[in-house]
C-alpha cells in the first residue's frame, strides 16, 4: 500500500541524518533500533513520499512506537520540525486506514463534547470502586472523582483553559491553579465546556480534520485579547500551534495569548504574597515534554517553585520522556514502562520528597510507580495556604 502525505518538501529535506538526535530519542535509547529513531523515521517517511516503501507493518510500528515528545527538535542542528512531520504521515496513515481504527476515534470524540465526558466519566468512577475496570492498565488515576466542584469565574482579565480529560479527571489542579492567578489580583475565567478541548491528542493520533474543527471551535468560544493560561503542557503546545495547524493569520494571532500558567506566574511573582515558611520538601522536576521541547517554557517552573519550597533539584537525564505521550501510555504500554523505567531511575537518584511535573499525563504515568507527583502550582497555592 502507498499513501500520500502533504509534507512540506523544505521540512522533509531538512534532516540531514546526522543522528545528533539519537541520544534524545526515548524509543531509539530503550530500543537501539534506529528505525525507532527520528532520523530511522525520516527515511521511512522519505520513502513513503517517494513511493520506494509500501505501508507495510514495519513502516506502521516504527511510526505508532513513537511518542511524539519532540526531544529531537532542540537537539537537531538544522531545525528539523519532527512533530510537523509526524503529524502529516500519521494524518496521511489514518486516511490509509492503517491506525486509529474506529474505537479510538469515537473514544476521542467524545472529548469535544463536554458534559457527555464528565458523566461518562462519573460513570467509569463507580466502575472502578466496584472493581469493574482494570484502572492502572488503562492509566487511570487511582480513584477517579465521582463528582467535582463546581467551576467559578472571578473576572475576565485571563481565561483559564481547563480542556477535556484534565477537567473530569484532574479539576482540583486547575482549581489550585486559579486560586494562585487570583493572589497576583488577577481575575480568571476558566473556560469549562466554553472550549472543551484543544484537539492535542486528535493530532497526534492523525485525526488532522478533528482537531482543526476543534481548532476553529476554540478560537471562536474564547474572544477578545485576554491572556488563555494553560496549565497543562500538552494542551499549550497544541494551543500555541494553531498557527500552523490552521494557517491563518488569525489563528497566528490567537496563539499568541496562550502561555503556560508557569510562564504567566513567573512574570507575576512581585504580586503573589510571600510565603510565611516554604514548603518543608525537596522537589525534583521533571520537565513535561511538551513543556521543555515544544514550548521551551520549562525554567519559569524553577522560578515559580523556589520561593516555595525547600529545595529544588533536578534529574540528571537531560529532560528525557517519561513515556505518557497523551494516550501512549495506553496504546503503546510496553515500550512507555521501559521508558518510565528510566525516569523513575533518573528520579531515585534524586532522592526527592516530591516530584513536580506541569502536565497531567505525566502525572499520571509517574504516579503509578508509587511516587508522590504533585502539578508545581499546587505545591505553590499549598505554600501560601490558598483553601
Amino acid at each position: 500500500m502507498t499513501i500520500d502525505i502533504d509534507f512540506d518538501a523544505d521540512e522533509l529535506a531538512a534532516c540531514v541524518s546526522c543522528g545528533l538526535c539519537l541520544p534524545h530519542c526515548p524509543t531509539y535509547r530503550v530500543t537501539g533500533d534506529d528505525t525507532a529513531s527520528p532520523r530511522g523515521r525520516i527515511s521511512l517517511m522519505r520513502m513513503l513520499d517517494e513511493g520506494t516503501a509500501p505501508l507495510d507493518d514495519h513502516v506502521i510500528e516504527s511510526m505508532a512506537s513513537c511518542i511524539q515528545c519532540r526531544g529531537c527538535e532542540p537537539a537537531c542542528p538544522s531545525g528539523v520540525p519532527f512533530g510537523h512531520l509526524m503529524e502529516a504521515t500519521r494524518e496521511a496513515m489514518v486516511r490509509a486506514g492503517a491506525i486509529t481504527p474506529w474505537w479510538q476515534r469515537l473514544a476521542f470524540r467524545t472529548l469535544g463534547h463536554h458534559r457527555l465526558l464528565l458523566t461518562g466519566s462519573s460513570m467509569l468512577a463507580v466502575a472502578q470502586r466496584l472493581r469493574l475496570v482494570p484502572s492502572k492498565r488503562l492509566g487511570l488515576p487511582a480513584r477517579l472523582p465521582i463528582r467535582r466542584a463546581a467551576h467559578r469565574s472571578s473576572g475576565n482579565d485571563v481565561y483559564l483553559f481547563t480542556g477535556c480529560v484534565m477537567d473530569a479527571w484532574q479539576r482540583e489542579t486547575h482549581l489550585a491553579v486559579q486560586r494562585v492567578i487570583e493572589a497576583t489580583g488577577a481575575g480568571v475565567t476558566p473556560t469549562a465546556d466554553r472550549a472543551p478541548c484543544c484537539g492535542a491528542l486528535h493530532s497526534h493520533a492523525g485525526l488532522g480534520d478533528p482537531a482543526r474543527s476543534l481548532a476553529r471551535e476554540v478560537m471562536r468560544d474564547l474572544p477578545g485579547d485576554q491572556p488563555i493560561i494553560v496549565d497543562s503542557a500538552g494542551c499549550g503546545a497544541a494551543l500555541k500551534d494553531y498557527g500552523h495547524l490552521l494557517g491563518t493569520t488569525e489563528a497566528a494571532a490567537f496563539s499568541a495569548r496562550v502561555v503556560d500558567a508557569n510562564e504567566w506566574l513567573a512574570d507575576h511573582l512581585h504580586e503573589l504574597p510571600v510565603p510565611i515558611e516554604p514548603l518543608d520538601l525537596r522537589v525534583a522536576v521533571q520537565d513535561p515534554c511538551h513543556l521543555r521541547h515544544v514550548q521551551r517554557a520549562h525554567l519559569p517552573v524553577r522560578a515559580v517553585l523556589a520561593p516555595h519550597v525547600r529545595e529544588v533539584v533536578e534529574l540528571d537525564d537531560d529532560g528525557l520522556c517519561c513515556g505518557a505521550g497523551g494516550a501512549y501510555s495506553v496504546l503503546e504500554p510496553e515500550l512507555a514502562g521501559k521508558v518510565r523505567d528510566r525516569k523513575r531511575e533518573a528520579i531515585d537518584r534524586a532522592r526527592p520528597d516530591v516530584v513536580a511535573s506541569a502536565n497531567p499525563g505525566c502525572l499520571l504515568h509517574l504516579a503509578a510507580t508509587g511516587l508522590d507527583v504533585r502539578h508545581p502550582i499546587e505545591l505553590v497555592a499549598e505554600a501560601l495556604d490558598l483553601d
